[in-house]
């Protein structure tokens, strides 16, 4: 069901020597770093993320994916979500920058679930 989640972190130095640390000790390593977000996993890919959420005040918001069984069940995810007043940030497509095949929709960071929370439909086996 949860393909991966993130975190923003208000003093995102501090959390990645955390990360690092606490994650490291249990066998998981940064899988892949964008500056501004780091993906921790055990080499399968990242399960857990933080990024830079500085300004965002005490209530930041979390990140959530949810597992899909193809590209159906993205676009389905999408068309219900903007049917409930969701924001579509883009259309369901490939996300190559992820990996081959990586084909995702995410919602607006303004207007995703009823709490503010960045929810994302993801699919691996994309063309």
């Amino acid at each position: 069901m949860i393909d991966h989640t993130g975190i923003n972190c208000a003093d995102y130095a501090r959390s990645q020597t955390f990360y690092d640390a606490v994650l490291g000790v249990l066998g998981f390593s940064r899988q892949m770093d964008f500056g501004r977000a780091i993906g921790y996993g055990r080499g399968g890919g990242p399960a857990f993320w933080i990024s830079e959420g500085a300004g965002m005040g005490p209530n930041r918001e979390i990140h959530l994916a949810f597992e899909e069984a193809d590209e159906n069940a993205v676009r389905a995810f999408h068309e219900a979500a903007v049917g409930l007043g969701a924001e579509s940030l883009h259309a369901p497509r490939l996300w190559p920058e992820y990996h081959p095949g990586y084909f995702a929709v995410s919602l607006a960071p303004t207007r995703c679930d009823p709490d503010g929370n960045n929810v994302e439909a993801v699919w691996h086996g994309g063309p």
